[in-house]
């Protein structure tokens, strides 16, 4: 029981780290790069049903990714590991953001965009998993 609180808890933490990025990625996009290039006009958003769509699935998957975050971190302690991990998350989320580009009409520049917020959104993810950890409010698995 007390395993399925902390994963519980490295969820919490997960999607919580990744619904305040995406959260601040959509006023960067919105108020900086639309404004700034004409390119990247379709990264504007307005308050509405696929803007909400968009940022529970954010927190829908931070929350899977610190579960599975934490699983990673009891296989291995191996650096080059917990970076697959996250390069994980962030290339099936950005490699969808880029298919949909491909099957755009406008150019691939802002769906390029949207893959590399994904693997910026999963590594701070994995920084505040990381500092967690470290200051003990979420455990990680103990050997057996």
């Amino acid at each position: 029981m007390a395993e399925r609180i902390e994963s519980l808890k490295g969820g919490i933490i997960g999607g919580l780290s990744v619904c305040f990025s995406f959260a601040i990625a959509s006023l960067l996009n919105t108020f900086v790069l639309a404004r700034y290039f004409q390119t990247l006009v379709c990264l504007q958003s307005d308050v509405n049903w696929r803007l909400w769509g968009s940022f529970a699935v954010a927190t829908f998957t931070g929350f899977l990714f610190g579960v599975t975050y934490r699983y990673i971190i009891r296989s291995d302690r191996n650096p080059q590991l917990k970076a697959g991990g996250v390069l994980v998350f962030g290339l099936v989320r950005g490699l969808t953001q880029i298919e949909l580009g491909w099957n755009s009409d406008s150019t691939i520049w802002p769906f390029l965009v949207l893959a590399a917020e994904s693997l910026l959104w999963f590594a701070l993810a994995a920084i505040a998993l990381d500092i967690a950890i470290q200051f003990r409010w979420v455990k990680p698995f103990s050997s057996i």
